[in-house]
C-alpha cells in the first residue's frame, strides 16, 4: 500500500469538520424554520390590492407612467407595513 503523505491525513480532517459543520447548520436551519413566517399569497393579494386603492397608476394598465399619487417607495412601504401587519392596511 502506498504512502500518502503527511498532507492526506490532514485533508480528510478538514473534510469531516466541513462535513459536521455543514450538518449543524442544517440541523440550526430546520430549528428556526417552524417560527419564520412566511407571506402568503393570500395575504400578498390583498395587499397589492389595498395598495393599487392608496396609490393608483397614473394610467391604467401602464405601469411605467408611474403613481397618480405619492412615490413608488412610499406603495412599497405601505406594501410591506401591509404585509407585516398580516393584511391589515394602516
Amino acid at each position: 500500500m502506498p504512502e500518502l503523505g503527511p498532507y492526506s491525513e490532514r485533508r480528510y480532517t478538514v473534510f469531516a469538520n466541513l462535513k459536521i459543520g455543514s450538518a449543524l447548520v442544517a440541523l440550526v436551519c430546520i430549528a428556526v424554520a417552524p417560527n419564520a413566517s412566511a407571506v402568503t399569497a393570500e395575504v400578498a393579494k390583498k395587499c397589492n390590492a389595498l395598495m393599487a386603492k392608496a396609490y393608483p397608476p397614473r394610467e391604467p394598465g401602464n405601469p411605467a407612467a408611474g403613481l397618480a399619487k405619492g412615490t413608488a417607495q412610499s406603495a412599497r412601504d405601505y406594501f410591506n407595513k401591509c404585509v407585516a401587519n398580516g393584511g391589515q392596511h394602516g
